[in-house]
């Protein structure tokens, strides 16, 4: 409980007719619960896969471990997530091993998914104290798309097959991605396209609306889009990989997970629950049938019998 809830119970219970030896064993009682039941903090960034995670998260844990659970989903980009953590705002999130290897420890870019993880474990644990756990089943990279009519007038497989077409393209992206140095700096770095101006910055989820509607000719979206199986798109490959492996992985405090009974077995149990294709229905039944993120989550646990 917290200083304000204690004082207000210690009031209700008629405190002042108690004596000192009274006072001080209620409030030593008070200080031992919240050191050791205040409420988890469950958090994510902005966007519907990260809320979503970030609910089955919050919802797994309160039927594990019988906690309350507080949620500060929906927080912002990478790194307001990531000083939240740091800052104990927080105490756990999803993040994506590319993100944190480029954007967090502002390393080069490697396509090989273990070297990744095991990059981001070992400087995480260093620097931060901050523990990645086992991957979620994801691997949630960059993904350029473009319409489907486009890519099968034009015989566009790969980004290389893009970066041909003298015409141009008009990009659409998201902010983190102009700005990111795995983003729009490594894309033109590795491929060297054609636009036919600045980017378009927007809101995530306008990137599709305005890909249909023909705003852009080419958007930054992510492999596990819902919207992706659902509308003629065409995901260009990475064939010259510009882009980092980003498999998805629960982050939590090191000193939370050894002081937290079941915390650590708790998360472990949704590594390799997820995979790309399920992350796309998921995101879908939010983006584009509109269900709330909390039932979602829901179903998702009951149907995996957690």
């Amino acid at each position: 409980m917290d200083r304000t809830k204690s004082v207000a119970s210690l009031t209700a219970l008629g405190v002042f007719g108690l004596g000192v030896f009274g006072l001080g064993a209620i409030i030593l009682d008070g200080c031992s619960t919240s050191k050791t039941q205040h409420a988890l903090r469950v958090g994510s960034k902005n966007f519907t896969e990260q809320v979503l995670l970030g609910e089955i998260i919050a919802q797994h844990l309160e039927n594990r471990l019988h906690r309350k659970v507080e949620r500060s989903l929906n927080l912002g980009g990478t790194l307001l997530a990531h000083e939240a953590l740091l800052k104990g705002e927080i105490d756990v999130y999803p993040e994506y091993t590319g993100t944190g290897l480029a954007a967090v420890l502002k390393d080069s870019s490697n396509p090989n998914p273990a070297a990744v993880l095991d990059r981001v474990r070992s400087e995480y644990l260093r620097r931060f104290q901050v523990e990645w756990l086992d991957p979620l089943g994801i691997d949630n990279g960059f993904a350029m798309v473009v319409r489907g009519n486009d890519a099968r007038q034009k015989h566009l497989l790969t980004l290389t097959d893009a970066s041909k077409v003298t015409t141009g393209w008009t990009l659409g992206v998201g902010y983190e991605f102009q700005q990111r140095a795995d983003g729009l700096a490594a894309l033109d770095a590795t491929y060297h396209l054609s636009w036919t101006g600045r980017p378009r910055s927007m809101d995530l989820g306008l990137l599709y609306q305005a890909l249909e509607q023909a705003q852009v000719s080419m958007i930054a979206a992510s492999a596990t889009d819902g919207m992706l199986s659902k509308l003629d798109l065409k995901a260009l490959e990475d064939d010259r990989h510009a882009f980092p492996p980003y498999q998805v992985c629960i982050l939590a405090r090191q000193d939370l997970l050894r002081d937290t009974p079941g915390l650590r077995d708790a998360l472990g149990e949704l590594s390799g629950r997820f995979s790309n294709e399920r992350m796309r229905e998921l995101n879908y039944l939010v983006d584009g049938e509109h269900l709330s993120v909390t039932q979602v989550a829901s179903d998702f646990l009951k149907q995996n019998g957690l």
